[in-house]
């Protein structure tokens, strides 16, 4: 899509169709930020958004945290020093 930058005062701006702005995820706030492709406008998102999910997925559960049984060797039969 190519669109026109406007001047607004002393800089310039563009309008962001409704549709893309809904497909997009747009609120009031976005985040813009520089990359080797160009401008890129983002959704706003608090900081760590997400992580408690992400966290609470990553958790192991009771059966995964469960050793595997250790056959005994040389070691176990010998008598410890201290």
């Amino acid at each position: 899509m190519k669109l026109e930058l406007i001047p607004i005062g002393n800089s310039r701006g563009i309008r962001i169709p409704k549709p893309l702005i809904a497909q997009c995820g747009l609120g009031d706030v976005v985040e813009l930020r520089v990359t080797e492709e160009g401008l890129v406008i983002a959704p706003h998102r608090a900081p760590r958004h997400g992580w408690r999910q992400t966290f609470a997925a990553s958790q192991p559960r009771e059966a995964d945290m469960l050793l595997d049984q250790v056959s005994p060797n040389a070691f176990d039969g010998s008598e410890w020093k201290w």
